[in-house]
């Protein structure tokens, strides 16, 4: 069965999966870019730091680009590590009527047409990062459907 080539708009966490899983589920869904929503694009889980990452995917044909702007700020990743779902999407939403982040989802607005692209962060579950309130913007913007990807946990 051929993979439709329509623009769409995907999430994905890195959480408990592995560089392999997390790959093969971008190239499952026919990801054209990977756009890093991290504020911070380092990790200490190997082959998901910036140029690492950029470098795998590139091998498989996948774009990245990196939005800092449109990361969460350090007291909004305090909240989430707390389990304050509501004050990290308060301190988010604030973040986001700032000129940068205004200016990042522009950016990502831009990139987005008549493409395949998928947003990354950390948390494994959407539900409790800021990617889905990235997504639903998006989404407002553009016509564009909106897939969690969940890749296989190690």
């Amino acid at each position: 069965m051929a993979l439709s080539r329509a623009a769409a708009l995907f999430t994905v966490g890195y959480e408990q999966t592995t560089p392999g899983a997390f790959l093969h589920s971008l190239e499952g869904a026919g990801v054209d870019l990977l756009v890093d929503v991290r504020a911070v694009a380092a990790s200490r889980r190997p082959g998901f730091s910036k140029s690492a990452l950029a470098a795998s995917v590139s091998e498989r044909s996948i774009g990245y680009v990196h939005l800092r702007a449109l990361g969460t700020p350090k007291e909004g990743r305090l909240a989430a590590r707390s389990g304050d779902h509501a004050a990290l999407m308060r301190i988010y939403n604030a973040h986001l009527e700032s000129p940068a982040a205004r200016e990042g989802l522009d950016e990502l607005a831009s990139l987005a047409q008549g493409r395949r692209i998928c947003l990354m962060c950390f948390e494994r579950h959407v539900e409790g990062c800021h990617r889905l309130r990235l997504a639903e913007i998006l989404g407002a913007r553009l016509p564009l459907a909106v897939t969690h990807l969940m890749p296989d946990p190690f």
